[in-house]
Formats: structure tokens, sequence, C-alpha cells
């Protein structure tokens, strides 16, 4: 594995079988794709819906396993119990146990990533600050609104302190101030010297914080684009997303 990247795709291939008319069918979620991620990047994942981005995400994440090809995460495969606690992952939609608080929460997910109660106490304060959630200490779970839900994702996703960051559209459902934050906080961790992959509709996000951009369309990679070329281009990246999926 290349040593300055943090995640490698080779020729790394992912087939679903979905059951259709009493026979399981094959649906080609990726296809060949192969292509490296710099360690201490932020860098995009953009595409229409059912693009394969999702489960590119999740293949990194070691919850899929490639049905052909390879996926490497800092050096490692990506379902190696190491690998995992250097990885944190939040996912379009998370879901946590309603009762809870989110300190509670968030110790039960530090636990899961090999933290001992001494290390996880100030790991989880601390996080909680970093994302806003200070001030909700207090509340359970089930209070939360789709913002504060997304704010808890992306505290669970840090609290380990990961080497490799993956957000799945970690704006949604946030507010135009709770985006500034998550934009600021982002780039907070490209200057920790982390790596981050995140998934996005918004493009004008996308271009505000990512260094580089991986476009695809039907499972492959169509384009894979540095942050000069669409700062310098009339239609930013925009223009160039649509140049490449037509």
């Amino acid at each position: 594995m290349n040593r300055a990247a943090a995640v490698e795709f080779d020729g790394t291939g992912k087939i679903y079988y979905l059951p259709r008319l009493g026979r399981p069918q094959p649906l080609e979620a990726v296809k060949d794709v192969s292509f490296g991620i710099r360690r201490g990047e932020i860098l995009g994942l953009l595409g229409l819906n059912g693009a394969g981005k999702t489960t590119l995400m999740k293949l990194m994440a070691g919850l899929l396993s490639p049905t052909s090809g390879s996926v490497r995460v800092l050096g490692s495969d990506p379902r190696d119990p190491e690998s995992r606690r250097r990885t944190g992952f939040l996912p379009e939609l998370p879901y946590f146990y309603p009762r809870y608080r989110p300190a509670e929460a968030l110790a039960y997910y530090a636990s899961l990533s090999g933290m001992d109660r001494a290390a996880a106490a100030p790991a989880v304060s601390s996080v909680m600050e970093k994302v806003g959630l200070a001030p909700h200490a207090g509340k359970r779970i089930s209070e939360f609104s789709k913002g504060m839900m997304q704010r808890l994702g992306l505290a669970q996703a840090l609290v380990h302190g990961p080497d490799l960051v993956i957000l799945d559209e970690p704006a949604s459902g946030l507010d135009p101030i709770a985006i500034h934050d998550m934009r600021v906080l982002i780039t907070g961790l490209r200057e920790e010297g982390r790596t981050v992959v995140l998934s996005s509709h918004s493009i004008s996000e996308l271009e505000k914080v990512a260094d580089r951009v991986v476009m695809l369309s039907r499972g492959s990679v169509v384009s894979c684009v540095e942050s000069g070329a669409w700062r310098g281009t009339e239609g930013g990246l925009e223009k160039l997303f649509m140049e490449a999926v037509r």
C-alpha cells in the first residue's frame, strides 16, 4: 500500500443480491473502482442517488466486504479490529437508544472503540463541547431534534479520536448556523492531520471544504478533480459534475 494513502480501492466491486420473484437478482452497486485517498485530505464523494457513495463508505468502514478487488484502510483490511478503532463513521440516518442521555450514548460508543472509562470520560466531555451538544447534556435523546441527532452522530464518529473520519451527508437536517459550524469542524479535522471522507448532495458545501472530489455514476468513478479545477472554472464544481455524469 502507498504509505501516503489513507485508503486505497483496487478494482473494487460490490454486488448485492435482491430477492425478486423467488430468485435472487444481482445488483452491481460498485464496479471496478480504483483510487486512493491521501492522508490528511478532505475528499468528497459526489453522485446521484444510487451512484454507489454509501456503498463505498461502508466498504471503508468495514461494514461490507467487497465482492471483487480489495480495500485497504490505514494499511489494513478495514474489517480488522485495529483498523475499525482508527475509523469513525457517521451514517446518513444515525439512530441512538432514545432513553439515553448524550453522554451515556457516547460513553457506550467509546467503549466499543476500545477506550477505557478513564480515557472515555474526558473524551466524551470534549467532543460534546466540540459539536455543540454540551448545553443539551441533561436531555434524553428522545427529546432531540433532527439537527441535534446529527450532531450526536458526528460526536460518536469522533469520540475515540479516529485517524479516518467517514461522514455520510453530515449536514442533513442542520440549520444554516449549524451547517457553518459543521464546515468549521470538518476543516479543523484536516488541520489536526485527520483524513475526512464525506458525501453530500450539496455541491456548494463540497466546494467550500473538499480538497478533491470523486464523482460517481452508476457505481463507477467518472471523474476525480482537485479543488483548483473548480475554483478556476466558470460554473465551478456544478458544471464539472454535470459534464461528467451526462
